[in-house]
Formats: C-alpha cells, sequence, structure tokens
C-alpha cells in the first residue's frame, strides 16, 4: 500500500466483481442482425489503475473542447484512489463520508461509467463513443455506443451505464435498476440506426456498493437472442479476436478524439474534428512529437504537445541528440509535477503500433480533404491488461510491480509508473503521417 496526501492510502490490490444478476429481455427481429451473438462473462477482475482509465475514457466521450474534457480527466484520476477502499472485496472508503449527496451521487455515476467500459472491454468491444449519436433528442438515453468484437460485420451496441452507493443498495435493488434502465433507456433504440450503423444488440450495466460494507454488485439486462439455440459458451473475448479489425471510420475517430485529449494532443483533436465534420479545414499544418518508449516489453507513444511546460522537444532533440537528458531532467519533473502523491495518476499513451495505424489513417483523409472518407478502417484491436475476465486477473496486484498500467483494446494505455528510458521520438504530420 501507498501512502497519499492527508494520510490516506490508495488501494492496490485486485477487485474481483462477480455478476449478480442477469436478465434477458425479448425483441423483435431476434437477432437484429443475422448471425451475432452476445458473449457471456460471469466475473470482472481489475486493478485501480484500469478503473481510473477507464472512467476518464467515458468522460472525455464528448464533443466538448479538449481544455474542458482535460478537467475531467484529472478529477477521475484523483477521485478513484482516495474514495476506494483497499482489500480484495470492492468497498468504498470512509471518505465518502465528507462528500455532498450531489457528489457522491456523481462519484457513483463516474465509476459505474469505468467499470461499465471495463465491462465492454472485457466482452470484446474495442470502439467507444456517446449515445448521443443515436439521436440528439433522446430522452431518457442511453450513455454510449460501442464496436468491434463480436460486432464486426454487424453494427454497433448501444449501453446505458448507471451507479449506486447508498444505504439501501442490495442485489435486488441493483438487478431492478439495470433492468428497468434497459426498459427505458435501451430497448427502445435497438434495431435502430445511427451514425455508426445499426444498433444491433442492447445492455444495461448497473453497478452498486454499500457505504460501510465491504462487497458489490453488478447487474446486466441485454437484449435476448432467440434465434440462438445454444447459449454462448463463457469464453476469454480475445481468443475471437483478431489483430486487425475492420471498424466503422466515424467510430474510431470517436474513440481516437478521446484517447487523443487524454494523451494532451489538441493538435491531433483538432485534426479529427475536421474530419469528423465539425470543424473548418485548420489554418495550421504543425506537426507534433512523439516520445517513443519501452515498457512492460512493449513500445509506447507519449504525446509531447509544444504548449507543454516541459518546452519543444525539437529543441532539446537538436541540443543532446538523445533524450538521456530530456529525460533525467525534464519529463520526472513534468511527470510529479501532475501527479505527486498520486500514486494511481500517470501518463496516458498509447500503443505504438495502434496510434501508428490511425495517424497514418487519419493524414490519409486529411490528404484527400475529406473527398474520399473510407467507411472501414483497419485497425488492430489488442488484449486488454490490468483487467480481466475471472481468473485472468489474477496478477492484477499492483503493489510491487515496476511495470503498473492498464491497456485497452484501442490501444490507449496508463501508465502509473513512469518509464525507465526514452527511444527517440516519433514526428506526425497531418499531410504526410507518422514518422
Amino acid at each position: 500500500m501507498s501512502s497519499i496526501a492527508g494520510g490516506a492510502v490508495a488501494w492496490s490490490t485486485k477487485k474481483t466483481v462477480a455478476l449478480t444478476g442477469h436478465t434477458l429481455h425479448r425483441h423483435k427481429p431476434s437477432p437484429v442482425s443475422p448471425g451475432f451473438k452476445s458473449p457471456v462473462i460471469s466475473t470482472l477482475s481489475f486493478g485501480p489503475t484500469a478503473l481510473a482509465a477507464a472512467i476518464a475514457r467515458t468522460a472525455t466521450l464528448q464533443g466538448a473542447p479538449v481544455e474542458l474534457l482535460a478537467r475531467f480527466r484529472d478529477r477521475a484520476l484523483i477521485a478513484v484512489e482516495y474514495l476506494i477502499e483497499e482489500g480484495a472485496p470492492f468497498a468504498l472508503s470512509p471518505n465518502l463520508r465528507f462528500l455532498a449527496d450531489a457528489e457522491r451521487t456523481a462519484f457513483a455515476g463516474q465509476v459505474g461509467a469505468g467499470i461499465t467500459d471495463i465491462f465492454m472491454n472485457a466482452l470484446g468491444y474495442t470502439w467507444r463513443d456517446n449515445a448521443a449519436c443515436v439521436s440528439s433528442s433522446l430522452d431518457p438515453h442511453a450513455d454510449f455506443i460501442y464496436g468491434g468484437g463480436y460486432a464486426v460485420g454487424h453494427g454497433v451496441v448501444l449501453v446505458e451505464a448507471h451507479g449506486s452507493f447508498a444505504a439501501n443498495v442490495t442485489s435486488a435493488t441493483i438487478g431492478r435498476r439495470a433492468k428497468d434502465k434497459y426498459l427505458r433507456q435501451v430497448r427502445p433504440w435497438v434495431a435502430s440506426t445511427c451514425s455508426h450503423g445499426l444498433v444491433v444488440h442492447g445492455y444495461s450495466v448497473a453497478f452498486g456498493s454499500k457505504p460501510g460494507a465491504p462487497g458489490s454488485y453488478l447487474s446486466l439486462a441485454e437484449t435476448r437472442i432467440t434465434k440462438v439455440r445454444r447459449r454462448p459458451p463463457i469464453i476469454a473475448p480475445s481468443e475471437i479476436l483478431s489483430e486487425a479489425q475492420s471498424t466503422q471510420t466515424s467510430m474510431a475517430l470517436a474513440s481516437h478524439r478521446s484517447n487523443f485529449t487524454l494523451m494532451g494532443s489538441p493538435r491531433t483533436v483538432t485534426w479529427i474534428d475536421w474530419a469528423r465534420g465539425a470543424t473548418e479545414y485548420p489554418d495550421v499544418d504543425s506537426t507534433t512529437v512523439f516520445l517513443r518508449l519501452p515498457y512492460a516489453r512493449r513500445w509506447f507513444l507519449a504525446c509531447l504537445d509544444r504548449t507543454s511546460t516541459l518546452g519543444d522537444p525539437l529543441f532539446w532533440w537538436e541540443r543532446f541528440g538523445d533524450y538521456e537528458d530530456y529525460w533525467r531532467y525534464r519529463i520526472p519533473r513534468e511527470f510529479l509535477r501532475r501527479h505527486e502523491g498520486s500514486p494511481v495518476a500517470g501518463w496516458f499513451v498509447m500503443e505504438e503500433k495502434c496510434c501508428e495505424k490511425f495517424l497514418n489513417a487519419l493524414s490519409g483523409i486529411i490528404r484527400t480533404r475529406r473527398d474520399e472518407v473510407p467507411a472501414q478502417l483497419e485497425l488492430p484491436s489488442i488484449d486488454p491488461v490490468g483487467f480481466g475476465v475471472g481468473d485472468e486477473g489474477a496478477s492484477l496486484d499492483e503493489r510491487d510491480s515496476d511495470y503498473t498500467y492498464a491497456l485497452f483494446r484501442d490501444g490507449l494505455a496508463l501508465l502509473r509508473t513512469p518509464p525507465r528510458r526514452i527511444d527517440g521520438i516519433r514526428i506526425w504530420s497531418p499531410q504526410g503521417g507518422l514518422g
């Protein structure tokens, strides 16, 4: 365990949350898309880094300005460590009692959204967007759209998330909440069409825990597929996922807008917004510098925007010829300045291959001035780290690991500990791609 400001203790052990309720709801036609199957899992395991990252991922799925979303990110990372108790069972910290009712409700909603994001990644879905893309006038409306995984070739799935931290929370109340929200906010929109394609399935995920008592409840309500005679096997979704997936371009752009916001790359977000048709063609064709980081036998790219407090990274490269001094004297200071006393918060980066594939695809769109935007992109989908299905998360204890991080299927990762070295830079030109 690690001490943090104010004498609190940040949790580090793996949490295991069992599915305590699961209801299936009829729909016609069934299945909406012939051949679609919904995977089944019974238990989730995750560490604090994964939950913090998932909360930040869901908080930034909006079309809001990057500066505003960055505040949502930082707030999400801080809340997780102070308000959840150490120990294997999920339990809320006594610090929760200091929150006003509205703040407690908001935090419960954030955790519910984060658990839902982990749950959907565990099911095998890769791409995400805010459900406002179904209809701007949805009232009430679901929270998220997910694609990839089992939905490849079929469409997308609609997801409602709910979290509750109240004295009257029980398995039955969380089960009812999942069911009620599915019936009101998900079912009416299954088989409808949104900007990302056909909505082929719906989920409602409800999570709850009672303050002062260890344990939690996780309930799922989803669309029943009546024409599938045999129940889908309970397997790790990674067993059926290919390295590269064909995904809707619109879904990839929505997901990576959130990702590059979290990574602190406003220039990239500006170009993504243009590619989505939200803005005019940007006037500035400036490059973006990424550091190449070896970490846990993987390669990641970290963005260093020239507006960073670190200064212009190209200056350091030209002066020293490598990044030893840049890393030794500047990056640790930035890492500590932003997250001093915060063992959970860290550095959002992206797996190198995932970042390269997307940025080169984005450059292709930029070169055509949106005249030939492909409907589909071939992008990697990788196995997650930091959370898993059942016993897959058995090695998630974060107390003594040199490499503590969470990695999601689209390539976004949150590093809790800084990398030991930097292996050069890569520069992205909007017109030329990632060099």
